[in-house]
């Protein structure tokens, strides 16, 4: 058995806890949040006893995740909130067909954010590195997985047994991390990929991003090794790092141009850039996503997508504000000041760590949602996870299916309805759009299926998060990075 497993059944499979990724504090849990795990909890117990069940069998199944998000439900109607909810009905949690018909799917899943670790630790050398060790060691919970002396937990064979096999994903971006010298160095993203393939049997299950930090000395000549040698599928940036101390705005910076120029002349014009989510020790300023807007439509042919759609942690989510700008509105503001359109343009918001923290918040999580359906378009809005700081995605992914925005909100806010298209899209097709994946080709075929159906029938996710979930393990994770960002 896994040292990880939960043979005790107290884990629930759709995580409503405090996990951070690192970039942002750990949040309180709010009095609705609590009773949602307290009734989850009670109905779990009870549940199982009634289906004849371990609470453990109970909470791997499809009715275990069900009844989770209809603990949700009642704990939100309780505080009369009303903007968000999932689609579980009381008798699904007592029923496994019905139970799987609302949390289960056929979509094709293309996460564009996930995370690995070289386990050898090369590259914990110098300052950058010694940080990186110190926090993968004993800050995150994943790190008690890992082998004495060792970073395997983290490895590229834990994200693909997490991601690929623990979860319904079907292609997965491993994207940079920071530091020089790189926790992901790109040969490793590169052994990462073909980690992937082995168990996947196909070709692009898993792609890589190439980490540029374009005013840094020898970072756009870099670029072109990347490509040749390491056929990188888009690029990484993190505009808020620099060495002088100050970052770059990506429509306003001789460096930034530099970077799109040569990104065009190899012919890779796929962008990431982690927005939204400030880098403590790090300039403040640089973390808005407010240059987003006019670096797309100045660089039409560069595909822009941001990194964790804007939000931040401890905004509260709630109607649109231009004229006070927060969060996730920062990024809707640059959108429509660019000129942008509905459906249209190549800004995309990608929901990296952003579902994760709104998805047990369902009012805040609607006007999220609402948002970006009504101003960037659900052909404009990219799946992500930010795995695997947060263990397997699969609860994450469950959620979304479930999720509702009311019809109260709608015609309030005029915000679109989430429609199971609007899901698929988002989902994967965008995705797959941008990076030029053969969907028919890898949706429920192959390699990759068989071995996800064999581990299927032993069901045994682990149901743990990873990540600081506390204030004191979030400045600890600060202090040993020295106020570098992950």
């Amino acid at each position: 058995m896994r040292d990880d497993l939960d043979p005790d059944g107290r884990r629930l499979p759709i995580k409503i806890d405090r996990t951070s990724n690192g970039e942002y504090a750990p949040p309180l849990l709010t009095p609705t949040q609590k009773l949602a795990n307290r009734l989850a909890h009670e109905a779990a117990g009870e549940n199982a006893r009634r289906l004849g069940l371990s609470r453990r069998s109970f909470l791997v199944s499809a009715a275990g995740a069900a009844t989770v998000l209809a603990a949700v439900n009642r704990a939100a109607e309780a505080g009369g909130l009303r903007g968000g909810a999932f689609a579980i009905d009381e008798e699904a949690t007592l029923d496994q067909q019905r139970a799987a018909a609302a949390v289960g799917g056929d979509e094709f899943i293309f996460d564009v954010q996930t995370h690995c670790v070289e386990p050898a630790g090369r590259w914990a050398q110098g300052a950058d590195g010694q940080r990186w060790a110190r926090v993968l060691a004993q800050v995150f919970g994943q790190a008690s997985k890992c082998t004495s002396g060792s970073f395997d937990c983290y490895s590229a064979q834990t994200l693909a047994r997490e991601v690929f096999l623990d979860s319904d994903t079907d292609v997965a971006v491993v994207s940079a991390l920071w530091g020089q010298p790189n926790p992901t160095p790109i040969e490793y993203a590169d052994e990462a990929r073909e980690i992937v393939r082995a168990i996947g049997g196909e070709g692009a299950r898993a792609l890589i991003h190439g980490g540029v930090f374009p005013q840094e000395p020898g970072a756009i000549e870099a670029m072109d090794s990347m490509v040749e040698r390491h056929r990188v599928e888009a690029w990484k940036l993190y505009p808020q790092y620099g060495s002088n101390g100050r970052g770059i705005w990506l429509d306003r910076s001789e460096h930034a141009n530099r970077f799109f120029e040569k990104a065009r002349a190899l012919g890779v014009k796929t962008v990431a850039v982690h927005k939204g989510v400030p880098l403590g020790g790090l300039e403040y300023e640089y973390s808005s996503p407010r240059d987003m807007g006019p670096a797309a439509v100045a660089n039409p042919d560069i595909n822009f997508l941001v990194y964790h759609g804007g939000f931040e942690g401890g905004k509260t989510e709630g109607p649109y504000n231009p004229a006070a700008p927060e969060g996730v509105d920062r990024l809707i503001k640059s959108h429509q000041d660019a000129g942008l359109r509905r459906n249209q343009g190549n800004l995309y918001a990608e929901m990296g760590s952003l579902w994760r923290y709104f998805m047990g918040r369902p009012q805040e999580a609607a006007h999220v949602i609402g948002k970006l359906l009504k101003y960037f378009g659900e052909e404009r809005i990219m799946w992500g996870t930010d795995s695997i700081w947060y263990g397997s995605p699969q609860d994450q992914i469950q959620a979304f299916r479930a999720f509702t925005i009311s019809e109260e909100y709608q015609e309030r806010y005029g915000y679109p309805a989430l429609t199971a298209e609007a899901k698929r899209k988002i989902f994967g097709l965008n995705g797959a759009r941008v990076y030029n994946i053969d969907v028919t080709a890898l949706h429920n075929r192959g390699a990759l299926q068989e071995r996800r159906a064999a581990c299927r029938e032993r069901r045994n996710p682990s149901f743990a998060t990873y990540g600081p979930k506390t204030r004191r393990e979030f400045l600890a994770l600060w202090d040993a990075r020295g106020g570098i960002p992950g």
